[in-house]
Order: structure tokens, then sequence, then C-alpha cells
């Protein structure tokens, strides 16, 4: 891997990784489009450490408070009435799907999931899911359930397919739910980071196994990951301002068109499918 390529992946994976657009889906086609070969599943779980590292400190007061009130609440009945004990419940038991299905489809998702004819398909139907949930759904809720933190959680699983997105999938259950656009994107940030930091760790053995055409060295992957927490931090910030006051239906037209485009490109033999 050139450090071209390496820049351009860390920076790519900051921008979209938060946005509902499939940041694995923009991770491959860059890398097959520009650089003529594909970055792989696990170079992209590593890079997103980075990311989520910026949740991390983004969130860093929410998340100690959750921490904090799940272990009074694991001793006390009183603690276990608080908002933020059954929040850090709702992010456990919503991360429990991606990681079932993540390792039992592993070889999956490294291989025959990674198709383009896939991820275009992927990118324009729960493009469209997003639409019609954004403009069908109430908004009328910011507190979460256990109905909530079920549903959003397999939603979260279908993004181990490139151009679902995680964060799109996640949005749009929560908005058919009934949550508003604002409490949506915050569950979604959230249930994130056990499943996201996971699946980095769990890929660093299989990046650092030399040999490859394209193989990432070791101080590559450090920049792209550092690149990727200090533009993905921006990006939050941007991101829940922006949803508190406009729909996604910018970010609809975008995967939409870029679906269609991915499509045209492959139907013409200018991008490989695989």
């Amino acid at each position: 891997m050139s450090w071209l390529q390496a820049l351009v992946l860390g920076l790519v994976q900051g921008l979209t990784e938060f946005l509902p657009v499939s940041s694995s889906a923009h991770l491959r086609i860059t890398s097959t489009l520009f650089f003529g070969n594909d970055a792989g599943a696990s170079f992209t779980a590593v890079i997103q450490l980075g990311t989520e590292l910026a949740v991390l400190i983004y969130f860093a007061k929410d998340i100690g408070r959750f921490i904090s009130a799940w272990f009074r609440g694991l001793f006390s009945a009183e603690a276990r009435k608080e908002k933020d004990y059954r929040l850090a419940w709702y992010v456990i038991i919503g991360s429990i799907p991606i990681s079932v299905l993540g390792y039992i489809f592993k070889d999956e998702i490294r291989t025959s999931a990674r198709n383009l004819w896939i991820t275009a398909t992927m990118l324009i139907v729960f493009g469209l899911l997003l639409g019609l949930a954004d403009q069908l759904a109430k908004h009328a809720r910011s507190e979460l359930t256990m109905k909530d933190a079920i549903g959003m959680g397999f939603a979260q699983a279908l993004a181990l397919i490139p151009g679902v997105s995680r964060s799109g999938g996640t949005l749009t259950a929560g908005l058919f739910l009934g949550l508003d656009r604002a409490a949506a994107a915050r569950y979604s940030f959230l249930l994130a980071i056990p499943a996201v930091f996971g699946a980095g760790i769990f890929s660093i053995p299989d990046v650092l196994e030399r040999g490859g055409p394209n193989d990432a060295s070791i101080p590559q992957m450090i920049v792209a990951t550092v690149l990727a927490f200090a533009v993905g931090y921006a990006t939050i910030a941007w991101l829940l301002k922006y949803v508190s006051k406009h729909s996604y239906s910018a970010f609809v037209w975008y995967r939409v068109m870029l679906g269609i485009v991915l499509m045209g490109l492959l139907s013409t033999g200018l991008l490989p499918a695989t």
C-alpha cells in the first residue's frame, strides 16, 4: 500500500463513518477505483478504531456516567431505576447481534460480501429506506426503550454488508421506531463503540500478517487511524448539529446517485466487481 492510499483511506473513513452513507462502501470503492485494489475488510476494521476513539472522547462524560451507573446498578436496586443504567444495558444488548453474526459470517464478510454489485444495490435500497423512515417517522420520542435497542442492534448487524451503512441502518430503524433524529443519532454513535472496537482489535492480527501485494505497513496503519480519528471527531460535532435542523434527504439522494454511478461503472467494465 502506498502512503497516498493510506492517507486517502484514513480521510475517507473519518468523513464517512458517522454519516449514513456507508464508510465500508466508500473505502471499498475509493481503494478499487483510484488505487486498483481492495484494501480489505481487516484494514477497514482497524482504521475504524480511530473513529471510535473519537466517539469515546466526544462522549467521554456521558460514557463515564453510563459505566458508573451500570456498576452501581449491579449492587443497588435504587440505582437500577436510573436512566443511565438502562441506557448502558441498551448499548450492551444492542451490540450482541453484530458481534454474533460478525463472528459466524466472518469469512463471507471478507470475501463474497465485498462484491461491488452488492455494495451498489445496498447503497440504493437502504438509502431509499432511510428516506422513507425520515418522511414517515413520527420523531416523537427522545428516550430509548429495550425495543429500540434490540431493533437498532439488529439493524446495525446489517452493516456487515458494505453499502448498508452502520449509522444508516441504525438511524433508519430508530426513526421507524419513533425516535427523533437527534436521539437516534446519539444512540447510533454509542452503539458503535463495542462492536467496532471489537472488530478492529480482532482484525489487527490479520493486518499484521505480511506478504500480500496490498499490505499496509504498521506506520501507515497508525497514520491512517490517527487521521480517521481527527476527521471523525469533527464529523460527529457537525452531524449532531445538522440533524437537529435538517432531514436526511441529502444523504438519501447521495446514496442513490452513488449506487447508480457505481452500477454504471461495473456494467461498462470500468470497475471490477471483485
